[in-house]
């Protein structure tokens, strides 16, 4: 039995790990925190703790788990270099599975392009597209970030130069080591994601669309059970999935 405590209990994707965990008689949720509620009482008796709660908070879970040596599963996105910095700190004392996107298909994905990538060569431009619901805070998200910098390893480019997000006026012709990524919010998609391998005369496009939360759930649920027990350091859903 996996003991979870889950933070962000009250967020849309809280929600989903409830209703997910409630499901899985291998899991069983000690406790759902949220805004206002004391998280370093009930640390003490998880194994693991999923956090869904915001950007700026989970640095601050990370040193708690780190302190209380319980492993970590992180969902949030969004995060600065400071914010990444101390939860790679945080990684140092505890086993944690720090993913933009635990769908079992957004994974897949995440294979397919670096494949993709790899057999169409640099003769293909490429660009990014994802949606996302209205209220999405970050842009691009955190699975199109990853998309990219997974791309820019197949090109080996840099990607603070290589990067166009949108274009507006006079831009000139797309050169060839640029790599476009597009930002949509509007209604409550899920997730929607496409890559784009284009070339004259043919075109590639890879595509993953989410419809409900429970796929992430349901990954983040799994990445708990497996991240327990692991040796200290960052760990990915590619290796919970034995895709490395």
């Amino acid at each position: 039995m996996t003991r979870v405590l889950i933070n962000g209990s009250k967020g849309r994707m809280g929600q989903s790990l409830l209703t997910c965990a409630a499901r899985m008689p291998d899991i069983q949720v000690i406790a759902g925190v949220d805004v206002g509620d004391e998280l370093v009482a009930a640390i003490k008796d998880c194994d693991v703790v999923i956090d869904f709660s915001f950007h700026s908070v989970t640095p601050k879970v990370a040193r708690l788990c780190a302190e209380k040596h319980k492993a970590l599963v992180v969902g949030t996105t969004g995060h600065s270099e400071t914010d990444k910095a101390t939860i790679r700190e945080a990684s140092g004392f505890v086993p944690m599975v720090w993913a933009s996107n635990f769908s079992t298909g957004v994974n897949t994905l995440f294979w397919l392009t670096r494949k993709a990538a790899e057999i169409l060569g640099p003769s293909f431009d490429l660009e990014v597209i994802e949606m996302h619901h209205r209220l999405k805070k970050d842009a691009p998200s955190g699975t199109a970030t990853t998309l990219l910098e997974i791309l820019g390893e197949a090109r080996k480019v840099q990607l603070d130069q290589a990067l166009r997000h949108g274009r507006h006026g006079i831009t000139g012709e797309r050169t060839s080591s640029e790599i476009g990524v597009h930002a949509i919010r509007g209604g409550d998609v899920v997730g929607d994601h496409t890559v784009i391998f284009a070339t004259n005369g043919e075109r590639v496009e890879l595509t993953h669309k989410a419809s409900s939360r429970d796929t992430f759930a349901n990954g983040a649920l799994r990445a708990a059970q497996w991240i327990v027990g692991k040796k200290p350091g960052i760990y990915d859903m590619q290796d919970v999935l034995g895709l490395k």
